[in-house]
């Protein structure tokens, strides 16, 4: 069984192609595109590739194509994407306006072009189905709430491998059996003692933290939107809600125009001074820039400020994870963001730390109660391992 993941953005198209025959899992074949003009050109040139490289005879060796999807009114998991879902995703393209209509796009030209192969999408928002609610709802009016204004989630993807593959790290194979079957068991509590507490920290041009208790996430520092939480690179993060009617009534700022600011011009481009590379907002503040260098440092804080707060829901943790661009690669910021931590178990160790680049290590010292991880995530693996399972039981 041979599946491809597209993930799909506003010029790209990246791929990676997988193959589940004979009980083994190899990954065969990746590649991608940049500054896509013709979406329809570039799946065909996609095609191309992978039966020149003998991965494929033609589009009927796939046994689907996969995506990661992000957000749909009234859907999320692993779903068959139909002009029903996709007519939902469209319908939260406003919350995900970097992300849904790329996809939609992408998907629709997809059917165009391969009408008999099956198209299925794992939703980001799937991991955290069986969050508690507390952590999810938003103090406002029910009506609201039904309309779909909740906390959901993003990264899920992500975040699902650092449950698994934490949970191997940790030999708590119990766990990590546990994760890998989270959307089939529908989130039940994994049988085993003692409970495995971990700490995700997805980090990279978006960011987010999780809170995963035996491989099931108890919240996510994103909220309604791909653009709450941490800062992102020029998304805003969290905001207080009376930020924008103020800026609206105020200086006559229109909806769109402040939805385009706080899309693409706000984070940490906004706070460096125009920087929205965090190699770029290093360099600057190595070189005495005070604006890239708040940048660095309100990052930072956000991190801390959620790592603090699951800490305190999972009652601890035994491990905290650093994933994606930034957190695999800039030993800096992992420094930043576990100084003076010991008094909750938490110390690098520095000559491990400054080492390690995009190579799953634990960084920490011996001594220290937490164990510090990097993991390179792959979310392209764990949709292909949905999309596998969702064709096994339909």
């Amino acid at each position: 069984m041979k599946i491809l993941v597209a993930n799909l953005g506003s010029t790209s198209l990246k791929y990676r192609l997988f193959d589940f025959s004979g009980g083994q899992e190899r990954m065969l074949a990746r590649g991608g595109f940049e500054r896509v003009s013709d979406y329809a050109q570039t799946i065909h040139s996609c095609l191309a590739e992978l039966m020149k490289g003998g991965w494929i005879k033609d589009e009927s060796d796939l046994a689907a194509v996969g995506f990661k999807t992000i957000m749909a009114r009234g859907i999320t998991g692993c779903v068959r994407l139909d002009e029903h879902v996709i007519q939902a995703m469209e319908a939260y393209s406003s919350l995900a306006p970097a992300h849904n209509p790329p996809y939609i796009t992408g998907i629709r030209l997809f059917a165009k072009e391969m009408p008999k192969t099956p198209l299925v999408g794992l939703f980001e928002t799937a991991f955290y189905q069986w969050a508690p609610e507390c952590a999810m709802r938003y103090a406002i009016p029910d009506a609201w709430h039904e309309a779909g204004i909740r906390r959901w989630g993003f990264h899920g993807a992500s975040h699902k491998f650092i449950a698994e593959r934490s949970a191997e790290l940790l030999c708590r194979e119990d766990v990590a059996r546990r994760a890998r079957q989270l959307y089939v068991d529908s989130g039940k509590s994994v049988v085993g003692h003692p409970d495995l507490r971990v700490i995700s920290c997805h980090l990279g041009g978006s960011s987010s933290v999780s809170g995963i208790l035996n491989g099931v996430a108890i919240g996510n520092s994103m909220g309604l939107s791909p653009q709450s939480g941490l800062s992102h690179n020029n998304r805003v993060g969290d905001l207080d809600p009376f930020a924008l009617p103020f800026m609206m009534r105020t200086t006559g700022l229109s909806l769109d125009e402040a939805e385009r600011v706080l899309c693409k011009e706000s984070g940490l481009k906004a706070l460096s001074g125009g920087f929205n590379d965090i190699r770029d907002i290093q360099t600057q503040a190595g070189q005495g820039n005070t604006r890239a260098q708040l940048a660095l440092d309100v990052f930072v804080h956000n991190t801390r400020h959620w790592i603090g707060a699951f800490f305190l829901e999972l009652n601890g943790a035994d491990a905290l994870v650093f994933t994606a661009g930034i957190g695999e690669n800039r030993d800096e910021l992992r420094t930043a963001i576990c100084r003076n931590l010991d008094q909750l178990g938490i110390i690098l160790d520095p000559n491990l730390n400054c080492k390690v680049r995009a190579q799953e290590a634990v960084i920490s010292a011996p001594e220290s109660r937490v164990k510090v991880i990097v993991i390179p995530t792959n979310e392209e693996l764990v949709v292909a391992r949905e999309v596998r399972r969702f064709l096994q039981s339909n």
